[in-house]
């Protein structure tokens, strides 16, 4: 079969977003949840995501980091990024995605606030 599998509303625009696509939009939703919650005790914050981590040569830990949270000083802004293949990996579907993500990102903020994950969002569940 040659061309597209579903014909776009509007030519030259993909009619499916990319497996990317779709990770941002619901990281992008997650990460606006919980941050319009905490917003007066977090300050400025960058968010980013990146296919994977960038580990230095010398890395002995067994597993791979699902994000990275570096706290901001002065001006520099606080910056998390989460990482998307090793996050993807651990899901089987779309709703275990949704929920593999909110906890990596309740898990940073919980840090980021010096909670319980439990206290920042209700949805959090540690397993």
């Amino acid at each position: 079969m040659r061309g597209p599998g579903v014909v776009p509303s509007q030519p030259g625009v993909p009619e499916l977003r990319t497996r990317r696509e779709r990770f941002d939009d619901l990281a992008l939703g997650l990460l606006t949840e919980v941050d319009a919650r905490w917003q007066d005790r977090l300050g400025r914050i960058e968010y980013a995501v990146e296919d994977v981590p960038h580990l230095p040569a010398d890395w002995e830990s067994d597993t791979v980091p699902l994000a990275s949270l570096v706290r901001g000083q002065g001006t520099t802004p606080t910056r998390l990024v989460l990482f998307r293949r090793p996050i993807e990996h651990r899901c089987v579907d779309r709703a275990d995605l949704g929920a593999v993500l909110l906890t990596v990102i309740v898990e940073q903020f919980a840090g980021l606030l010096d909670l319980d994950p439990e206290d920042v969002d209700p949805r959090y569940e540690a397993d």
